[in-house]
């Protein structure tokens, strides 16, 4: 059992609100960490054909069954039990009622705005950190990180890291995006899925993208909403307030998991990395990930944007903290130069706000250079 940095945020929402309500893409993790971090409470999987006929044909009746403390898993699935807990809990006033898990980001929180809101801690639970995996005794090369990824299974039971997104992309991703988008066209969808990963980390042109996976722009912009509505992708916006017409407006696109990217991608062997066009991007990927993970584990919004200007000057990662903006390059070289910190600096005289500024890599951290982090990945802290 590898121990999650969210337990102690969940530990935390759960004395404090009668209901904690814990999201994320599927295999994650989610189902372990509620019940190592809540043993007192019920385990009941509302996936179960059978347990879920049982709560949908008489909702209260379940809940007799099934009385607080008591962990509800997929409740996406029965998002009728929500209007019931509501009123369990408001009847009763205690907190530390109830956990529900659920991976349907969109469905799941529409219902929760309607019947749980001020009830219910939200946190949301992405697949393992390094800094997890580092103090359960795992370390691996830049190149076996990209290569292997972060899901929890991949570290628990023996499975090739191919094997694993190749199955996780077929009974996973295309069922979940199908249910969400009422997807028909599986073959085009695959191939839409196939190119997003080969634009990890450039400015997204929907036009290209639509020319390219022979649909139209809106069935893109549909699909890739649906994507990160399940997790299957991060979608970085610009940062450009107040900034007006100098930065430009483009999103980009990286993959929850930098494993699924690489195996989307082709790659079969860590030793394929090093040598692929793309390992800059999967590294942007990964670290950028390793923010966000950061940030969502200490319960904290994401915040994460990135910057460019119309010249080309351009911060990987721009993450407001407090009413200042922290500023991060990405570089996936191990030997660090002067020079990368140059976009750093530029950005940072331009926003005229900067907090912290920091310089990425896969090499040694090496204190702070011309006034910038000069940071390991595998050392990335509090962002």
């Amino acid at each position: 059992m590898i121990e999650r940095d969210l337990a102690a945020k969940a530990h935390d929402l759960w004395s404090k609100y009668p209901v904690l309500t814990l999201t994320g893409p599927r295999q994650s993790g989610k189902t372990t960490l509620a019940r190592h971090a809540f043993p007192e409470a019920e385990y009941v999987n509302l996936e179960a054909p059978d347990i879920h006929a049982m709560a949908m044909a008489d909702p209260r009746e379940f809940l007799r069954q099934h009385p607080a403390p008591a962990i509800f898993d997929e409740i996406q699935y029965a998002p009728e039990l929500l209007r019931y807990i509501q009123a369990i809990v408001d009847e009763s006033g205690r907190t530390s009622q109830f956990v529900l898990t659920g991976s349907h980001q969109p469905a799941l929180q529409a219902a929760i705005g309607e019947s749980l809101a001020g009830r219910t801690g939200l946190l949301e639970l992405l697949p393992l950190t390094i800094g997890e995996l580092r103090r359960a005794g795992v370390t691996k090369t830049r190149d076996e990180w990209l290569f292997s990824g972060f899901m929890p299974r991949l570290y628990d039971s023996v499975i090739a890291p191919t094997e694993l997104y190749r199955d996780y992309f077929r009974t996973y991703v295309e069922r979940d995006v199908r249910q969400l988008a009422n997807l028909r066209r599986l073959s085009a969808f695959e191939t839409f899925v196939r190119l997003l990963a080969g634009r990890i980390g450039q400015l997204l042109n929907f036009n290209s993208l639509a020319d390219d996976a022979g649909i139209s722009v809106q069935t893109v912009k549909e699909w890739l909403s649906v994507m990160e509505a399940s997790y299957i992708v991060q979608v970085l916006r610009p940062y450009y307030r107040n900034f007006g017409k100098r930065f430009v407006k483009a999103p980009k696109v990286y993959f929850t998991e930098p494993g699924l990217a690489a195996f989307l991608l082709g790659i079969r062997d860590p030793g394929q990395i090093a040598v692929h066009p793309l390992v800059g991007g999967l590294f942007e990927n990964m670290v950028i990930l390793e923010i966000l993970k950061d940030r969502l584990n200490r319960g904290e919004e994401a915040d994460m944007y990135f910057m460019r200007t119309s010249s080309g000057v351009e911060a990987d990662v721009v993450v407001e903290n407090g009413g200042r903006l922290d500023l991060y390059e990405i570089k996936s070289s191990s030997t660090f130069r002067a020079d990368m910190t140059a976009n750093v600096a530029k950005i940072a005289s331009i926003a005229g706000n900067a907090g912290r500024k920091a310089v990425v890599y896969a090499g040694p951290s090496a204190g702070t250079v011309g006034g910038c982090e000069v940071l390991d990945f595998r050392d990335l802290g509090r962002c």
